[in-house]
Formats: structure tokens, C-alpha cells, sequence
């Protein structure tokens, strides 16, 4: 990873404290508007989004919450309220372009005239006569603090509409008009956006379905795991009877590894590689519900210097796996080192290692001459030097417990 240029970093998302950002429920209703209304224009939509910036990404969930949360007090400003103080900024507008008329000189555009340069207004700020105009030497307007004022007692208001109230009240202020009280602006959860009803005369039907698929993984169906059980599965989408997407996953006992996904490009408009994923996540809760240690899901490499490739980013919370010490670190901490450095080791503690590397290469387990060996003996027959460097190579990559589970095969 290292010497490659495109150091491929392992990912993995933490579905139960999955938040979908502000483009992905933009994706998800789309589909729904697609699904209850038929066609929607292609020319407004936008493409597959696997070269997309990371702007929802690196802005964060909390980003996103501020902003949601300052359209949401906008949004409880009663509707007298909000005429009256745009009414208020256009009177403070028309004031102050005012004021602008009355600084402009008539000498200096004189002069300007005279020179041939361009007749630009020259505004100086001048001493005003007695009753005209805005004496600079005093504080500033305070019709906007007052607005201010007034949105922060309103929010104050809302959130505690009895004590907040009475105590404007007791100092001789009455209060605005108030919209009626709402319920609690909960944003909507993953499953509520993906699985929201349709009405009855929907345009179109689309189905979900998923069966098993050749893999060189096993299936297993242990009574404490899922009711689909362990194995790759292949996961279909149909749109009024026909198939526009596959989704090929892993779903392993800690995890649901998202492997590939193929899609009918006619239908590249609705975004189906953002909308697979989010379908995945919501599938990998549903399991953790049966399966409680299942409960991450892969969407395999993160390459940080491929546009392409970025995308994977965006869907938090998610973590890199250090390449040294093979710990996961949140990808906010990560993305700062990789602006600046294609490889980067993520721990920031120097002195961490891989607490899972190889210790005792002799234990490792060598399928010799049909025959299991331990690494101590099958070196006594080695006869090539270089074989032995590539053994251990191959023990620091695979760690200590893998290199006792599986077999080496040598011939």
C-alpha cells in the first residue's frame, strides 16, 4: 500500500448510528416520487453519483444538524411576524440607500466629470445636517438586533412555552403571535424514507427479492443466525416485472459485505448504486435485529485518491482500518492525513502495533506432500533460501490466528 498509487484503505459503516445525509434522502425520494407519479424528467436528474464530491461527507452529520436545525427556527416564525420584519428590512434597505444619496458630492462628481474619468458615484462620509441623514458618530440602527431579539424569545418561547412566557410577561412585554403547537420535528429514519407506503394507483411496482448464489462461502444456517442464514446472496430488484439491478452481498456473522452491484443503465437517472446502499443498510439492521453481533456493514476498499472511489465516504458513521496496527479509526480523523499523503497510518499512538501480528512462526500450519506441518518442522526440509522469506512474509500478512487456521499449501 505503500508503493501502490492507489492505496486501498478496508471500510466499514456502523449501520445503527447511520444517519441518511441530505443527498441520500434526496435519492430516496426521488424514488418514491419516481414510484407513486411515473417518469420523471432524466434531464433534471442527476447521474450515478460514483465521482460525486465529498461535500455531505466532510461537512459531517452535525454540519447538516445545525443547518436543519436554523431552517427549522425560520420555520416557527408565525406568519405576521415574518411580514412584519421583512417589511422591517425593506424600510431599513430604503433608509440606508437614502443615506447613500445624501453622502454623494456634487463637487467631487463635478471634478470627475471634468477629468474624463468614468462618473462613478464618490461617496464621503460627511458630518449630516441637523435632522437628515445617519450621524456615523452614534451606534447603528438596532432594528435588526431587534429582530434578532425577537427570533431567540420565540425559539425560547417554544421550547418552554409557560415558563419562557410568563417571564416577557412579568417585564412588560407581550408576546407575538404563535403558530399552534406542533409535534416534535423528529427527521425521518432510514426505513421510514425507503419503506413509505404508496398510494393505491402507484405508477410503478418495485419488488425486492433475494436468493442464494454460487460462492466459494459455504451457506450455513445456525439456529442463532438470520433467517436467510450465512452465504452470498444475490439481491434483485424488479421493477414492474422486470429486473433493473442485482446487488451481490456477503452476509457473514458480524456483517453484511456489500461485494458488487450491476444495474440496467436506462434507469441510471434514479441513482441505483446510492439507493442499493441505503437498501443494504436498512437490510443489515433488519438482521442485527434477529442476529445481535451482526452489525456492520463493508462496502469493501476506500481508495482516497481515486474521485471515483470516494463516494464510499459519505456514508457515515464510518471507519478505516489502520494498514499497520489494524485498527479502526472514524474516517473524520483519517481524511486530514490523506489530503496531504496517499498512505497514511491512521493510530496516532507511535508506539501501537498490531496486536494480532505473527509471534510465533513456527505454529503456522504448512500443507505439505499431503500432509498438515508446522511451520518449525517443514523448515527443516527446506532447500531454496529464498522460501523461507517468502513464508514469513506471508505469516506477518495473514497475522498469528489466521496463519494456525488455514493451511499453507507448498508443493
Amino acid at each position: 500500500m505503500n508503493q501502490t498509487c492507489c492505496p486501498q484503505y478496508t471500510i466499514r459503516c456502523r449501520p445503527l448510528q447511520f444517519q441518511p445525509s441530505k443527498s441520500h434522502k434526496k435519492v430516496l425520494k426521488k424514488m418514491l416520487k419516481f414510484l407513486a407519479k411515473g417518469e420523471i424528467s432524466k434531464g433534471n436528474c442527476e447521474d450515478e453519483p460514483m465521482d460525486s464530491t465529498m461535500e455531505d461527507a466532510v461537512a459531517g452529520d452535525f454540519a447538516l444538524i445545525n443547518k436543519l436545525d436554523i431552517h427549522c427556527d425560520l420555520k416557527m416564525l408565525s406568519d405576521d411576524l415574518q411580514r412584519s420584519l421583512e417589511s422591517e428590512e425593506k424600510i431599513e434597505k430604503n433608509s440606508k440607500k437614502e443615506d447613500s444619496n445624501e453622502f454623494i458630492q456634487p463637487q467631487a462628481i463635478e471634478e470627475k466629470l471634468g477629468s474624463g474619468e468614468p462618473s462613478h458615484s464618490v461617496k464621503t462620509h460627511t458630518v449630516p445636517k441637523p435632522g437628515k441623514g445617519a450621524d456615523l458618530s452614534k451606534p447603528p440602527c438596532r432594528k435588526a438586533k431587534e429582530i434578532r431579539k425577537e427570533r431567540k424569545r420565540l425559539k425560547l418561547m417554544q421550547q418552554n412555552p409557560a415558563g419562557e412566557l410568563e417571564g416577557f410577561q412579568a417585564q412588560g412585554e407581550l408576546p407575538s403571535l404563535l403558530p399552534p403547537k406542533a409535534k416534535s420535528n423528529q427527521p425521518k429514519s432510514l426505513e421510514d424514507l425507503i419503506f413509505e407506503s404508496l398510494p393505491e394507483d402507484a405508477s410503478h411496482k418495485l419488488e425486492f427479492t433475494r436468493f442464494l448464489c454460487s460462492s466459494p462461502l459455504e451457506a450455513e444456517n445456525p439456529p442463532n443466525g438470520p433467517d436467510c442464514g450465512y452465504g452470498s446472496f444475490h439481491q434483485q430488484y424488479w421493477l414492474d416485472g422486470r429486473i433493473i439491478a442485482v446487488g451481490v452481498i456477503d452476509i457473514l456473522p458480524y456483517c453484511v459485505s456489500s461485494v458488487y452491484l450491476y444495474y440496467d443503465p436506462d434507469y441510471s437517472y434514479l441513482s441505483l448504486g446510492v439507493y442499493s446502499a441505503l437498501r443494504e443498510i436498512a437490510f443489515t439492521r433488519q438482521l442485527h435485529e434477529k442476529t445481535s453481533q451482526l452489525s456492520y456493514y463493508y462496502m469493501g476498499f476506500y481508495i482516497h485518491s481515486c474521485p471515483k472511489m470516494k463516494y464510499k465516504g459519505q456514508y457515515r458513521p464510518s471507519d478505516l482500518l489502520c494498514p499497520e496496527t489494524y485498527v479502526w479509526v472514524p474516517i473524520e480523523q483519517c481524511l486530514p492525513s490523506l489530503e496531504n499523503f496517499k498512505y497514511c497510518r491512521f493510530n496516532q499512538d507511535p508506539e501501537a502495533v498490531d496486536e494480532g501480528r505473527s509471534k510465533e512462526p513456527d505454529r503456522l500450519q504448512v500443507f505439505y506432500k499431503k500432509a498438515i506441518l508446522p511451520y518449525g518442522v517443514y523448515k527443516r526440509q527446506l532447500k531454496d533460501p529464498r522460501e523461507e522469506a517468502a513464508v514469513l512474509q506471508y505469516a506477518s500478512l495473514v497475522g498469528q490466528m489466521c496463519s494456525e487456521r488455514m493451511l499453507l499449501f507448498r508443493s
